[in-house]
């Protein structure tokens, strides 16, 4: 091992990824140099190296991709998120209570919704459904009868029915008024069907956030009642004998909410219209502040989109006092505080894992000795300026051979040089550029132009995943994602890199990564073995990614695996789920796969006919066929 490699440690591959900062203490480094994860925050006792679980994964024949969920750490997060709203409380004499409701739609997988509903029940935890199939997947999921299910969204004569026969069950279903018409059908249905429903208003706030999700809250909301509705709403109730049917204040701030300032912003406005209405003789006791609870996915701890510059305690210790001054104010008794976190609880919980297949590195060539006789000026000039490369001259150097490059390729484009004569000028071109990084790094001050090159000199890591399958966000809204290798981490990783996926798309790559400056355009690797898998991991991926990823490509859903870590520090596998094969994404686009492969046969067979191949060569190609039918979508060894 060289002196560059013993002087690198799981320190300085900590420092250099940030885990510390992005991690919520759930992963962290071993002296063997592989990430390790941990069933709760620091528990580092019971850690378990994420490398031997993508091992054990592949022995048990699964391939990779592989989107692993640790169930410890939903369960951590629950936890966490409760005990911290009621210890706050207690602190702070609140004397209300505090209600969780997973919005269903952050990630609808049934394995996850059946877990939350597990690991929540013992606070009461609910669910949020803005949808039939959402309500309907709810209403089967839930086991605990004191938890709330809280019905968003638009709604028609069915999802009304639905909600309010879930009432007469015995569940706390709130129908929220979201929309003015939906309150008369509403009345109309719960008299038809004899069941008194639970209401709540959502509410348009005028304050907004920032972020991709502003428009979620403010005087543009989709949903929501102005004041103006509201007073309609309240009216219409009175009228009805149902205002105390409307027992609850809604409205939603926004998703990936960074600022603090701005969620207690929010809570304080929604305290005066909540305070309004029970002076109005409405029977409101819960107060439903929506999502917005951040994860800080770069590490930064600041109002940056993708990190957030509040701690878990400092939410709800904010939202606690905001709701306490507000009401107090006012003499209004201190309601059920509910919020609809979904992304700060599942976000920990899931990784993907992705072996790397190839690279592509700009590495000049070597230079002929001797220029040819009939070589062009301009490529005489490029030579020039790569051999008077100094220090000193190093940004003149740089602007001079980006011209004399355009030269070469104009005089290319009038066929006044030939394709042997170009090629020589994009040797001599990356030379130069490469050399004039490598001294750019002795500067004490480098322009934007140099300090670029790392990120144009980068390699191409092409990997076994698609971007917009498992990881939308990053295409869609440029979200930023931790990735990192899973091992080799005691290494110094010594290349520079950008990530390909396997989907053909000029889009389908991750070319920006966090950084506790910003955003870095390149991700540090190590240099691939060609008999050792290098495996990579984005982490915090368990919110929304799933439900939102497509099928660009007809790459399918990937391999799922969960896991749960035990007491000893040892880990068991306890759900397996194949991703889709060749037939099941070829049915999702209305391909009948039996269709495909009678017509594939019978092509074979003609080509029998042709005595273009042999039987024994038509069985050979009819299974092979039919075995990529029931093939994974991804790269198979």
């Amino acid at each position: 091992m060289n002196q560059t490699m013993e002087r690198w440690n799981a320190t300085k591959s900590s420092e250099l990824y940030g885990i510390t900062e992005w991690s919520g203490n759930y992963f962290s480094i071993d002296d063997n140099g592989e990430m390790v994860v941990m069933p709760s925050p620091g528990a580092k006792d019971r850690a378990v190296s994420i490398a031997q679980i993508a091992s054990g994964i592949n022995e048990r024949g699964l391939d990779m991709p592989v989107l692993l969920r640790v169930e410890n750490i939903l369960d951590a997060q629950i936890t966490n998120l409760n005990k911290t709203f009621r210890s706050a409380m207690s602190e702070l004499g609140y004397q209300g209570s505090f209600m969780g409701a997973y919005p269903i739609k952050v990630n609808q997988q049934q394995q996850v919704v059946e877990q939350i509903t597990h690991f929540g029940s013992k606070y009461h935890h609910g669910l949020e459904a803005g949808s039939k199939a959402e309500l309907i997947a709810a209403m089967g999921m839930m086991r605990d009868y004191d938890s709330v299910l809280i019905c968003n969204g638009y709604k028609d004569e069915e999802f009304i029915d639905l909600g309010l026969y879930a009432t007469k069950l015995g569940f706390t279903c709130i129908l929220v008024v979201e929309m003015p018409d939906e309150l008369p059908l509403i009345i109309e249905r719960s008299k038809k069907l004899g069941a008194k429903p639970i209401l709540g208003i959502r509410i348009k706030l005028s304050s907004l956030a920032g972020g991709h999700w502003a428009e979620s809250g403010g005087d543009r909301s989709i949903f929501g009642l102005n004041t103006s509705q509201i007073i309609r709403a309240v009216d219409l109730l009175a009228r009805e004998n149902m205002l105390d049917c409307l027992q609850m204040v809604h409205y939603h701030l926004g998703s990936q909410i960074s600022n603090i300032r701005e969620i207690r912003s929010a809570v304080s406005e929604g305290c005066r219209v909540y305070a309004a209405l029970a002076k109005e003789g409405a029977g409101v006791k819960y107060l439903d502040l929506g999502g917005g609870l951040a994860v800080d996915y770069d590490g930064s701890q600041s109002n940056f989109l993708s990190s957030r510059n509040y701690s878990i305690n400092e939410y709800c210790v904010d939202i606690v006092e905001a709701v306490m001054t507000s009401l107090d104010e006012e003499g209004i008794q201190h309601p059920v505080i509910i919020t609809e976190s979904g992304r700060a609880l599942v976000a920990y919980y899931s990784m993907l894992l992705f072996n790397v297949l190839d690279v592509a590195r700009f590495r000049p060539e070597p230079l002929p000795e001797v220029l040819p006789d009939d070589c062009p000026g301009p490529i005489s000039y490029m030579l020039e300026t790569l051999q008077n490369l100094t220090i000193r001259n190093l940004q003149e150097s740089f602007n001079d051979i980006l011209f004399y490059r355009d030269e070469a390729r104009h005089l290319f484009h009038h066929g006044k040089i030939n394709l042997r004569q170009r090629s020589l000028a994009e040797q001599i071109f990356w030379t130069t550029v490469t050399e004039t990084n490598k001294l750019s790094k002795e500067l004490k001050h480098v322009t934007p132009e140099l300090a670029d090159l790392d990120r144009v000199l980068s390699d191409i890591y092409y990997c076994n995943f698609s971007v917009f399958q498992s990881l939308p966000d990053s295409w869609a809204i440029d979200q930023l994602f931790p990735v990192m290798p899973i091992h080799r981490l005691d290494e110094e990783p010594t290349r520079n890199a950008i990530l390909a996926d396997i989907t053909c798309d000029c889009d389908g790559k991750i070319d920006k990564f966090i950084d506790k400056r910003g955003v870095k355009r390149f991700l540090p690797l190590h240099e691939l073995r060609n008999s050792d898998e290098y495996i990579l991991g984005a982490f915090l991926v368990g919110a929304y990614q799933e439900t939102l990823g497509d099928l660009h490509n007809l790459l399918g859903d990937t391999n799922v695996v969960t896991v749960r870590i035990l007491e000893n520090g040892e880990y068991e596998f306890v759900n397996e789920q194949e991703g889709d094969s060749v037939a099941d994404v070829l049915s999702y686009v209305e391909y009948d796969p039996k269709r495909l492969f009678v017509s594939f046969r019978k092509k074979a067979e003609q080509a029998v006919r042709s005595n273009r191949i042999s039987p024994q060569e038509r069985k050979e190609i009819v299974q092979a066929y039919e075995a990529g039918l029931r093939g994974y979508t991804y790269f198979e060894r």
